[in-house]
């Protein structure tokens, strides 16, 4: 059986942001589109587990609207909230440990969705497989940039990219294997090699 996929499935602002400077996320209203769903019922069906930072986790309980993921296992990481509550269980071990010991355990994929610093912390370790990002058609000109300063260097490879009638672009890249990253190189976009 292949081992389970981190999928980073998230949306952001054209310059990066997924959220305002007060941690505000109304810019994705410009994506509401009656009966489109951008693929998250088809995504949401191959992983049983999610994982979040608490910021975020903080961010959905205060949409007012009942717990969407029941069916799921739901991890949420904390330095600061202990144990479970009716939705989750929090987690204070280290990202990676306990990010790899998950991906061992049979199941269907994982699904990280959020936020920075916890996608900083896994980016750090190469711990994301795939990376989904929707694409809102807003410029915040300031937020909370989705990747922040300190990733490290990733070569991915195109999946799939798709636009929508709402201007939102969807674009569905994988982490490049050991064996994609010693293939040869092709041309760099906009550069010319003198010889």
């Amino acid at each position: 059986m292949a081992q389970r996929k981190v999928l980073l499935y998230i949306a952001t602002s054209v310059d990066g942001y997924i959220a305002d400077q007060n941690g505000g996320v109304d810019f994705l209203s410009a994506a509401q589109s009656s009966g489109e769903d951008y693929g998250f019922n088809s995504f949401i069906k191959r992983i049983d587990t999610i994982i979040w930072g608490r910021k975020t986790y903080d961010k959905l309980l205060s949409f007012g609207i009942p717990f969407p993921y029941r069916n799921k296992k739901c991890y949420v990481f904390s330095r600061t909230k202990h144990g479970k509550d009716e939705n989750v269980e929090f987690v204070h071990r280290e990202v990676g440990d306990f990010i790899s010991a998950l991906k061992k355990k049979p199941g269907k994929h994982i699904y990280c969705d959020g936020g920075a610093e916890l996608v900083l912390e896994m980016m750090k370790l190469n711990l994301i497989d795939e990376f989904i990002i929707s694409v809102i058609p807003t410029l915040l000109g300031g937020g909370i940039p989705l990747f922040k300063p300190g990733c490290s260097l990733q070569h991915l490879k195109l999946v799939e990219s798709r636009s929508f009638p709402s201007g939102v672009v969807q674009v569905h890249n994988k982490r490049r294997s050991a064996q994609d990253q010693c293939a040869k190189p092709g041309g760099i976009i906009g550069y010319e090699g003198q010889s």
